[in-house]
């Protein structure tokens, strides 16, 4: 029972459909899904991309609103040979998801200075559901009920989890060519986090006891983080070189608790009262301590670290001819120096590394077309992977084009799709029963996205 609702309690940080860091979105212009690597952009999505790169940028006012929708399942597949005496494999879906995706950029520049604003969900993003539950409490609840004399088929298991994190995010710039090679930058972004858990597991409809467990469970998280960014550009004939520096990012949110019941059916209490009073009393004692310190993270007026990793982005640009531009990009989020949920980043082996590349050519002077790529490696283990929020490493492949509508209107185009590679996980007492088993995790990934950049 203790394992049941300390894992239990955890869920719902599987959300967040996005490219980028663990808790960290990257994807915010169409011109990202449609190349990749946009470090050394000096267009208006440079606002986040290359913030010191707008001082070759535009000549006065820029403006562009993009959308984007993503989908992705997050599926688990289960196999404990010999479990309860048969053979258990089952496979739970996942489905993250968002509403179309807003981000809004703007800049100014005159000659030397430039200044730079964007408004955009900066981390996670999506709700995620899980209407059969997921293996770690359905197990666990089974084969704790089985412990007790009472098998799967005496009752009904009611389970269904749902949650979202958004991190929304407003920066500022201040970009300031120094040379004729060389611009710095300096901003400052606000991160709002808002989000949820939701959800309920009861085991129930016995025919002696009726429910026999149950946990009900409706929390709101919100808080707020700053983080300060410095930017460098050097742009010499077809050389753009770039850097760029956020700050970890603290977020502590604090929970507004609607409903958190956790414990024991009314009826099988007064079975073990009836039968031992003095030992039951002892258990359901020990029981509600355990429950009082695991259901604490929830509690009305808590609050859990969800820290945004200090990144370090580096870029190299090249424009071969004209028409024809290519770009190659590294990122580092400092994931094991962010805070999580009890420490939980100090089970990865690294921080992620992130590898991208991108083309762009120029059809004429009203089309162009690109694509990319990106490499993602978290720094997985067996000790950061749980059912209720894991992560695979993978491949991106982007692809579109833009449409230079008048001299003033330009329309992007993108899609993306992220191939990620199974993650197994084997356990010799799997979630501390008898039983030798193991998790597949899997994902898919999509994104398309439009906008329209703006030029006064």
């Amino acid at each position: 029972m203790k394992k049941f609702f300390t894992l239990v309690v955890i869920l719902c940080m599987s959300v967040g459909v996005r490219a980028g860091g663990l808790m960290t979105n990257t994807n915010y212009h169409i011109a990202f899904d449609r190349m990749m690597a946009r470090g050394t952009s000096f267009d208006i999505d440079a606002v986040f991309s290359n913030p010191a790169g707008l001082a070759w940028g535009h000549e006065g006012w820029q403006l562009s609103l993009n959308f984007q929708k993503p989908w992705q399942d997050r599926d688990i597949e289960t196999t404990i040979p010999g479990f309860l005496g048969n053979d258990f494999h089952h496979k739970y879906h996942g489905k993250a998801s968002a509403p179309i995706v807003p981000a809004l950029f703007a800049s100014y520049k005159k000659d030397r200075i430039a200044v730079s604003a964007m408004i955009g969900i900066v981390g996670s993003g999506g709700f995620v559901e899980y209407k059969e539950g997921v293996p770690m409490f359905n197990i666990l609840l089974t084969s704790m009920l089985a412990s007790n004399g009472i098998m799967p088929n005496q009752y009904k298991l009611d389970s269904e989890m749902k949650g979202k994190q958004y991190i929304y995010g407003g920066q500022l710039n201040f970009t300031y060519r120094f040379t004729d090679y060389l611009s710095a930058a300096v901003g400052f972004r606000a991160n709002y986090y808002d989000g949820y858990y939701r959800g309920h597991v009861i085991a129930t409809d016995h025919p002696q006891f009726g429910e026999l467990a149950k946990l009900l469970l409706d929390v709101d998280q919100k808080g707020w983080g700053f983080t300060p960014i410095i930017s460098l550009n050097y742009h010499q004939g077809p050389l753009t070189l770039a850097a760029r520096y956020e700050f970890r990012t603290k977020i502590n949110p604090k929970n507004e608790t609607n409903v958190l019941d956790a414990g024991l059916g009314t009826n099988l209490i007064a079975a073990m009262m009836a039968v031992d009073p003095v030992g039951a009393q002892a258990k359901l004692s020990a029981l509600n301590t355990q429950l009082g310190g695991y259901t604490a993270p929830y509690e009305d007026g808590a609050r859990t670290r969800y820290d945004m990793p200090a990144l370090l982005s580096v870029a190299a640009g090249y424009e071969f001819t004209p028409k024809l531009r290519a770009t190659l990009e590294y990122h580092f989020f400092d994931d094991k120096n962010a805070k999580m949920a009890n420490d939980r980043q100090k089970e990865l082996k690294h921080g992620t590394h992130e590898f991208l590349a991108g083309v762009e050519y120029d059809i004429n002077e009203k089309f162009t077309v690109s694509c990319g790529a990106q490499r993602t490696d978290y720094g997985l283990s067996d000790g950061y992977e749980q059912n209720t929020s894991f992560a695979c490493d993978s491949w991106s492949i982007g692809l579109g084009g833009a449409w230079n509508i008048t001299k003033k209107i330009r329309m992007n185009a993108g899609y993306f799709i992220s191939i990620y590679s199974d993650y197994t996980k084997s356990q010799n007492n799997y979630l501390g029963t008898p039983y030798a088993g193991k998790d597949v995790y899997s994902r898919t990934n999509n994104v398309i996205g439009v906008g329209i950049d703006y030029k006064f």
